[in-house]
């Protein structure tokens, strides 16, 4: 029983036979899998450096854009209006300060407060363009015509218009604070108008519009407490 037939044997060769070849398939297949993927690996490395590289030398260059169109989003033009109007509104804001006390109309009082809420965040953010521009912004107290530069700012009251402003009381003061504050105004909207049509910042020409609108609104608000037409 313990002779096999020929047919058994060629069956147990068969069935012993394979075990290395598959064995050495399977380490081949291996090999060549972990080929493949070290391979892919490898050159995704590469594409992914590149790729990173790629894009940081396309963000650095949307950077450099991006600074060069901020850089261009605004002209002399829009300096010039910032660095005048800050010190034109501040005038403003020391004048309409001077009604709290002396005024004798409420209407007066009321225009002073609309004023100062008005141009008070105008400042600020006309001195956020001018830092972020790199410019310098005009220093506090050089708001009168008397300084150096202040003289030819269309509107700018003297030290003179000041100090006869400061002394004024009651109908007295209502009168002078009307009549200095319109030729204030109109210089403003000149200036304003000056920006809408040579500006290009898109932000300092908007601000511009609403000086026009605003101020111009005003003016003709003081005429009729001045009993104007």
């Amino acid at each position: 029983m313990t002779d096999r037939s020929p047919t058994s044997r060629s069956l147990a060769g068969r069935s012993l036979t394979p075990r290395p070849l598959v064995r050495r398939a399977a380490l081949a297949a291996v090999a060549v899998t972990g080929a493949v993927v070290l391979a892919a690996c490898g050159g995704g490395d590469s594409d992914s450096g590149s790729g990173h590289s790629g894009h940081g030398a396309s963000a650095g260059a949307s950077t450099s854009a991006g600074a060069s169109a901020s850089a261009a989003a605004h002209n002399a033009q829009d300096v010039a209006f910032a660095q005048g109007m800050i010190p034109h509104h501040r005038q403003a804001l020391e004048m309409a300060r001077l009604a709290d006390g002396r005024a004798a109309s409420a209407e007066v009082k009321d225009l002073a407060t609309r004023i100062e809420k008005a141009q008070d965040p105008e400042i600020r953010t006309m001195t956020g363009w001018l830092k972020s521009w790199g410019e310098e912004v005009p220093e506090a107290g050089m708001d009168h015509s008397g300084h150096t530069g202040m003289s030819d700012m269309s509107g700018m009251m003297s030290e003179a218009d000041m100090t006869a402003l400061e002394k004024a009381d009651g109908k007295d003061f209502d009168t002078r604070f009307l009549t200095l504050m319109i030729e204030h105004h109109q210089g403003a909207v000149a200036m304003a108008t000056t920006e809408k049509e040579k500006g290009r910042y898109s932000a300092a020409k908007a601000m511009a519009d609403d000086i026009i609108t605003a101020q111009n609104a005003e003016i003709k608000e003081m005429k009729q407490l001045l009993g104007e037409k």
